[in-house]
């Protein structure tokens, strides 16, 4: 299988609560272990709004966070990138909302602290499912947060050197 162009892949999940919600990503039809064929993600756009796509509302006076993580295996909460192989991405959005009412966050910070794009050749995924997971602060947010990303995504043949990237750094 040659290199094909780039293409998409979607998912979003809403945070509800303050349990860690996760949600799969079927990646069946780019990636066959068997037959050698390996997905490669080159950058990942992360969109935090409502579930009708607005800015989320926020409690009036306070501040509030969600976090996000891409994985390569399923989890039971956020883990770290330091000790936990399957971290693919991982960032967060947090929010302050200054008015006396609910409303639209006054100050926002988002960062995508880790994303395939700030390495020099993306990611290499040999895995047919990935997990999207995320958890929020329990209060401050009127909507739950819905975490969207979208992943600029290659297919390529599993070469020697790929095989011995993904045995040395991931799964």
């Amino acid at each position: 299988m040659a290199k094909t162009d780039s293409f998409f892949i979607r998912k979003s999940i809403e945070l509800t609560g303050s349990a860690y919600v996760q949600t799969e990503i079927d990646l069946g039809a780019y990636v066959d272990a068997l037959g050698k064929a390996v997905l490669r993600i080159h950058n990942i756009a992360v969109q935090y709004s409502d579930p009708a796509g607005r800015t989320p509302d926020i409690t009036a006076s306070t501040n509030a966070s969600a976090d996000f993580q891409l994985a390569t295996q399923s989890q039971a909460d956020m883990v770290l990138a330091g000790t936990n192989k399957s971290v693919v991405s991982s960032g967060r959005i947090c929010v302050y909302n200054e008015d006396g009412s609910n409303g639209v966050p006054t100050y926002v910070s988002q960062e995508l602290d880790i994303a395939p794009q700030e390495w020099r050749n993306g990611y290499l995924i040999g895995v047919e499912q990935m997990y999207l997971g995320g958890a929020r602060t329990a209060s401050g947010w009127v909507d739950n947060p819905v975490v969207s990303l979208v992943m600029e995504c290659t297919s390529e043949s599993l070469s020697k050197e790929a095989a011995m990237a993904l045995a040395l750094s991931q799964q």
